[in-house]
């Protein structure tokens, strides 16, 4: 008996060890499955708080100071965010940048609306594809040569458009007067915009049940009746999306306004974006540039958050 009761412990005491270590071996692939989750997100970690997260947090710590590139910052407290009211470039920036988003968004929409309404309904013939090819050409161009092509277009009076509005009597100078030159900026945004938001209209009509078309056809509804009725309520959500990302790109506006105006004539096409780049790069107040950039930064935070609100309420 004695020595089968030291037998019997001897294997208890085996087994405890070789259960101890299972565990333990659980354990380590355990830590070992969460680590190596991290450590597949790390290196987009580092790149998101190098380029994003860094930059944000020293952008607000750099407005709270006067900072000139070439000297040390020093603290100058709220003088840079109370300047902001003074400075009448600014002011004009902010009116410029609200009447382009006003004048763009809207228009793109509903052009990109009906254009993918349109293409919807012609989708198999060489025309749909055609045009739905066409319409994207722009998006997928630069803006620097969309700027070059459009400058030839429009600059001097043996420009190809100025020739052709010649022959109706009329001589614009598309770029260089302060009362258009807003507005053609803004044509050409929607002109190199709307083919993408047409796409995101295409993708949102394909998700609509064909089921809803037929019984309205057998009820006897016509097509602009279907429009209203059908499309526009189930397409919702894709114009919160596109209306958002319109009024966020016509915040953000800059190069197509630095290759073609430079904010010019005077200050009537000048931007946000343009007011920031020209306050830091060209007056070298990098502290108050920061202030501009920051409540820039702001506007479009709530913008973003707005349009979470409204698509969750959709849901």
């Amino acid at each position: 008996m004695p020595e089968g009761s030291s037998l019997t412990g001897g294997r208890l005491k085996t087994l405890k060890k070789t259960s101890e270590k299972s565990k333990s071996k659980i354990k380590t692939k355990k830590l070992y499955g969460k680590l190596s989750g991290y450590g597949y997100i790390l290196p987009l970690a580092i790149i998101l708080i190098s380029f994003y997260v860094l930059p944000i947090i020293m952008s607000f710590l750099l407005s709270f100071t006067k900072y000139n590139i070439m000297k040390a910052p020093t603290y100058a407290g709220l003088k840079n965010y109370l300047k902001l009211f003074r400075d009448k470039t600014f002011l004009e920036s902010v009116k410029n940048t609200f009447i382009f988003m006003i004048g763009v968004v809207p228009i793109q929409t509903i052009g990109a609306m009906l254009m993918a309404t349109w293409l919807n309904s012609i989708k198999a013939s060489f025309l749909g594809k055609f045009v739905k090819g066409a319409m994207f050409v722009p998006v997928i161009s630069s803006m620097i040569l969309t700027s070059i092509i459009w400058r030839i277009l429009l600059n001097g009076e043996s420009s190809p458009l100025n020739l052709f509005v010649g022959m109706f009597g009329f001589s614009p100078d598309w770029l260089g007067d302060t009362n258009l030159a807003l507005y053609t900026l803004m044509g050409i945004c929607i002109w190199k915009n709307i083919g993408y938001f047409m796409i995101l209209y295409t993708a949102g009509l394909m998700d609509i049940p064909k089921v809803y078309y037929e019984a309205a056809q057998i009820d006897g509804a016509n097509k602009i009746q279907e429009f209203f009725k059908i499309t526009i309520p189930q397409l919702k959500k894709t114009t919160i999306i596109v209306v958002f990302l319109g009024i966020i790109w016509s915040f953000q506006i800059f190069d197509l306004v630095y290759s073609l105006t430079g904010g010019g004539p005077g200050n009537s096409t000048i931007t946000m974006v343009m007011h920031i780049y020209n306050v830091n790069f060209k007056q070298f107040n990098t502290g108050y540039a920061m202030a501009i950039a920051n409540v820039l930064f702001l506007i479009n935070a709530i913008l973003a958050i707005a349009q979470k609100k409204f698509l969750k309420v959709e849901e």
